[in-house]
């Protein structure tokens, strides 16, 4: 049975821009493995347009009030809240998951957040620190933003990559990734009621899209959001240009589940926390570390769990999670799983489900090692490995013994044990029995390969300003 496969175009200086290029990307739906819509794979003439329409927009958008920027995004978290079924249907279409609807109101309180924050920019106070001189610190909006967004988290992604920037001043060019950039187009369209044209623009395209924009000679910063691999490269095609860098890369979350955790509680969370959108998230609960006395109990406990949680698509009811974006992250998962050295045992799952779209069962591996692949990767998937430690600085060596440092988690009632582990780990953030919370107020972002830089908070709003010393002599 055909069906009509919609166009969508990149969205350029307050209007819908047909692109020049002939070139186009398909868009997927995940639940069935069909093309549902085409974009264009932006070239260098729609970087450039994009590019020079932020350009001129900021000249005069870093000069407008913070109460001015900041009544813009309060109007839009309202159009954005007054459409939530919309956006979520757009969500959705793209990745095949119905959470949308529940996110969208995190994503209206980040707006509100940074709108905020546009008018409580800190600074040293003015004063004398040279004879006859008075000294005083502005901060000032960087200039173009360069953008670029992940599949997992579309539409979160596009509003705090956005947000924050437009707050501080800036004008932004943002990249959805190529298989999901409907609800970033969306986002563009509502915006412009609300900010000038050319203040939030949206091209669409794929990794040579991405290369083009962090090249070109007008961003003065490039935020990305990704792989490690993609920030290495991203890392150096911004290093002629000097440009200003924002990296939020993978992770490999270690959730330690000590002796004396609740192990109700604990397995709980960690199935939500770890199938929740198909493990597609960089803070899964994907790496468990057991302690020696709980170990058994715990493995067996988690498994059970995870067989009575369902995958499908929206429509069917009573599923956690739905499809992979793609086909080649479903081949990425199921590589995983066969890979497995003899000692990892799979106590659920490991498999394909069904045999259309890109659906993978809730899956328990126990017996893993610090070695193995599985421990070190992301898989980024509804995967979740176990692994077992005798004491607690053990536990610390296996969790911080991995090159990634994004997240962590605790389980644990010994208040004194949970402040030495989160002093210990070596991770942006520590949850202690808990898992994936993201207030709008506390930073996000992590160590070593995860990259450096913060979403959320005052500090990823500041991220987004320089700094200048202005000195008057008397």
């Amino acid at each position: 049975m055909s069906h009509s496969i919609e166009t969508l175009d990149n969205f350029i200086d307050g209007k819908p821009a047909p692109a020049a290029t002939d070139a186009v990307v398909d868009v997927v739906d995940p639940c069935t493995g069909e093309v549902r819509a085409r974009t264009c794979a932006s070239g260098p003439a729609e970087v450039e347009e994009a590019m020079r329409a932020a350009e001129r927009a900021f000249v005069s958008w870093r000069r407008t009030l913070p109460a001015e920027r900041q009544e813009a995004l309060l109007a839009l978290a309202d159009a954005l809240r007054a459409r939530t079924a919309e956006f979520a249907e757009a969500e959705l279409r793209d990745t095949g998951s119905a959470a949308a609807a529940g996110e969208v109101p995190l994503m209206v309180d980040q707006l509100r957040f940074f709108a905020g924050a546009a008018r409580l920019l800190n600074g040293t106070a003015a004063g004398e620190y040279a004879a006859g001189h008075t000294s005083y610190v502005r901060r000032e909006p960087v200039g173009v933003c360069a953008q670029l967004a992940p599949w997992n988290f579309p539409l979160l992604m596009a509003v705090l990559k956005s947000a924050p920037a437009i707050a501080a001043g800036n004008t932004v060019v943002l990249k959805p990734a190529p298989s999901t950039p409907t609800s970033a187009l969306l986002l563009a369209e509502l915006a412009a009621q609300f900010l000038p044209p050319g203040v939030l623009n949206v091209i669409c395209g794929g990794d040579d899209t991405g290369r083009l924009m962090v090249e070109h000679p007008v961003p003065a910063m490039v935020s990305l959001t990704g792989s490690v691999g993609a920030g290495r490269e991203v890392a150096r095609s911004a290093a002629d240009g000097l440009k200003r860098l924002h990296l939020e890369l993978g992770g490999k979350t270690p959730v330690i589940v000590c002796a004396d955790a609740d192990l109700d509680a604990a397995v709980e969370t960690i199935v939500t926390g770890g199938f929740a959108n198909a493990g597609q998230d960089c803070t899964a609960a994907s790496r468990v570390l057991a302690a020696d006395e709980v170990y058994d109990e715990f493995t067996e406990r988690l498994a059970e769990a995870a067989r009575a949680v369902r995958t499908g698509p929206p429509s069917e009811a009573g599923a956690l999670y739905g499809p992979l974006n793609n086909a080649d992250q479903l081949e990425r998962v199921s590589g995983f799983v066969h890979r497995l050295p003899e000692h990892a045992r799979v106590l659920t799952g490991g498999h394909r489900v069904g045999d259309s779209g890109y659906f993978f069962a809730p899956t328990v591996i126990a017996g893993v090692r610090q070695d193995d692949e599985i421990t070190h990767e992301e898989v980024f998937g509804p995967v979740i490995t176990v692994q077992r430690f005798t004491d607690e600085e053990e536990a610390i060596r296996l969790a911080n013994g991995v090159s990634k440092g994004l997240a962590s988690a605790v389980w644990t009632r010994d208040g004194a044990r949970a402040l030495r582990l989160s002093q210990a780990l070596d991770h942006g953030c520590v949850w202690i029995n808990t898992h994936l919370g993201f207030p709008s107020e506390m930073p996000h972002g992590g160590f070593k390969d995860s990259g450096y830089g913060k979403d959320l908070s005052a500090y990823g709003f500041e991220a987004y300003t320089r700094i200048k010393h202005v000195m008057q002599r008397f």
